[in-house]
């Protein structure tokens, strides 16, 4: 397996790879809206850097977006000495061969190269496999740094959810 920065030729490829992947959580369902932003690599990829990992054949296994700091439009977080991860996806046909675990390591790499003295990354309570991987790597849930979301639309619905982890890379 190999890890590198995204060829903008492969954003179609891995947007339907993140559509395929986040689908499974909803048991194969469509995502609604949502997934015209998980599509969108181009618009990642111009905003922030985004990686692959692809197998010994050179097929795409899947993807991060990696979110160097708060003034990216990508960003979920406010903190000046944060980058963020987003949109990891791993094609469900390569689930379980690392190439997750390879792409949040990439992550962490470039964080520690920048200077980063964390990594904050948001997760829906359902991405209980990612959660155990963060976990392995490191992370720790920060419910304080939790978000949610109302469907504009239909106000008295359950707001969305998503959990914040944090991986601490330097002495705080």
């Amino acid at each position: 397996m190999k890890i590198r920065p995204l060829d903008p030729s492969e954003s179609d490829e891995l947007g339907a790879i993140t559509v395929r992947a986040y689908r499974t959580l909803s048991g194969g369902d469509p995502l609604g809206p949502y997934e015209d932003e998980l599509r969108d690599v181009d618009g990642r990829r111009r905003d922030s850097e985004v990686y692959v990992a692809e197998d010994d054949d050179g097929q795409l296994m899947g993807g991060v977006t990696f979110v160097l700091g708060p003034e990216s439009t990508m960003s979920e977080f406010d903190d000046p000495d944060a980058a963020g991860i987003r949109m990891l996806a791993v094609d469900p046909s390569f689930q379980a061969r690392g190439a997750g675990r390879a792409l949040v390591e990439t992550c962490i790499d470039r964080a520690r190269a920048n200077g980063r003295a964390k990594i904050i990354l948001h997760s829906t309570p359902q991405m209980s496999v990612a959660h155990s991987l963060y976990r392995r790597l490191g992370f720790t849930a920060s419910p304080d740094l939790d978000l949610y979301f109302r469907d504009e639309e239909d106000p008295e619905s359950e707001p969305f959810h998503l959990m914040s982890f944090t991986l601490f890379l330097t002495a705080t």
